[in-house]
């Protein structure tokens, strides 16, 4: 039972913290924006916000090196940014809309700062404190907890302020926020000896790359990183201009399933690739899953062929979210073991970013292929771009099993 495991519980509720910011340094502030009165040009400038979360392993050797008094190294600082971003909500609620936009960009910005910063502590102590048979339920109970974080202050936000004003709303989601402290403070802390911190910030910087580096096989597990991924990333990266454009579903018909049935198999994939992994162990858990990643792109294949059913929208829809989720789970365990807990905030916020390499980039890629070849050869290429990992996934298999024991 997770809720008795005091790690998987801990997961879940730091998780939730975890997702709490990121709607309200995205589309929540946007939706304030637009009901204010801002003009359209304020607002897509205000969508910058949100590059910390893109840059975080910038600052992530300072977190690395440095240990606030009192609570140890990871948790000290996950309290001490909760009350931080607890305070900048508190600020952005007294602050006036539209009349005062630069006071709230600043703010905004701080804001998405503090919740990247938060991010790359909760890795790093997931990372440090999670079972070896624990890391794939474990990042299912994160992604289940961050889910739900970001309805609270997305959708729950968007309700409570048509009744109460977005003053109320985000006084409140500050008071949430200010209450995440204690939940940083009971998490287990890990088990057994933790290596010591970076005596000195240069090898906060250098160490973690170096560490990575001097392993048998680096390279190969970072062209691994990039790659298994990318057949999701290529099936996702045009999926909605595919169904409102190529395959003719109106708005309505695409948002309700994107936001509600994509969201669901999400969690429960998660959830199924976490149980799954324990079962499997990481190498196999992560070829099955990440085949049945890859093979999902099928149903987006047949939506291109059969065009507007909505009953087979909705089978590629679930079936591209639900094994999406699980690879998810596989990989963010994956990236766990491959870090060392004396630098796991920095290698786990590098290996983060370069995972989101693909996901990144695979967008123009995606537009240009799709017109090029059409929508049926494009989806059936995104299955193809499967295999890469797989096959790195196969021949790095012991090296794969060696990280897996060694946390």
């Amino acid at each position: 039972m997770v809720l008795l495991n005091p790690r998987l519980l801990a997961a879940l509720l730091l998780g939730f913290a975890s997702g709490l910011p990121l709607a309200l340094s995205g589309a929540t502030l946007q939706a304030w924006l637009t009901t204010e009165g801002a003009s359209l040009k304020s607002i897509a400038w205000f969508s910058l916000a949100g590059l910390p979360y893109t840059w975080k392993f910038v600052w992530s050797p300072l977190l690395d090196r440095y240990t606030p008094p009192g609570a140890g190294r990871r948790r000290g600082w996950m309290m001490l940014l909760q009350l931080a971003l607890a305070g900048v909500l508190a600020l952005m609620a007294l602050t006036s809309v539209p009349q005062d936009l630069p006071r709230l960009a600043v703010l905004a910005i701080s804001l998405a700062f503090l919740s990247a910063s938060q991010d790359i502590v909760i890795d790093a102590w997931r990372t440090e404190v999670l079972r070896a048979n624990e890391r794939g339920l474990g990042a299912a109970m994160a992604v289940l907890g961050y889910r739900l974080g970001m309805l609270v202050a997305g959708a729950l936000a968007l309700v409570l302020a048509q009744s109460w004003g977005w003053r109320t709303v985000f006084l409140a989601l500050a008071a949430v926020t200010a209450l995440l402290p204690v939940i940083s403070l009971l998490a287990p802390e890990p088990e057994g000896a933790v290596n010591a911190a970076p005596t000195s910030l240069q090898e906060a910087v250098v160490g973690p790359l170096r560490d990575f580096l001097a392993r048998e096989g680096a390279l190969a597990m970072l062209v691994l990183v990039v790659a298994y991924k990318l057949s999701d990333a290529f099936a996702m990266a045009l999926s909605t201009t595919f169904l409102l454009r190529g395959a003719g579903f109106s708005l309505a018909e695409v948002g309700l399933v994107n936001k509600g049935v994509a969201l669901v198999a999400t969690l429960i994939g998660a959830v199924l690739g976490g149980v799954g992994l324990a079962r499997l162990g990481l190498v196999r858990a992560l070829l099955v899953f990440g085949a049945a990643q890859a093979l999902s792109a099928f149903g987006f294949l047949m939506v291109a062929l059969q065009g507007h059913v909505l009953a087979l929208m909705v089978v590629a829809v679930t079936l591209e979210n639900l094994c999406s989720g699980m690879g998810t789970a596989a990989f963010a365990a994956l990236l766990m073991s491959l870090c060392s807990t004396r630098y796991s905030a920095t290698q786990f916020a590098l290996l983060s970013a370069l995972a989101a390499f693909g996901r990144v980039y695979v967008g123009p890629l995606s537009g240009v292929l799709a017109e090029a070849w059409g929508w049926p050869v494009f989806f059936a290429f995104a299955m193809l771009s499967g295999a890469p990992g797989l096959l790195l996934v196969w021949t790095n298999r012991a090296r794969i099993a060696a990280a897996e024991r060694s946390h």
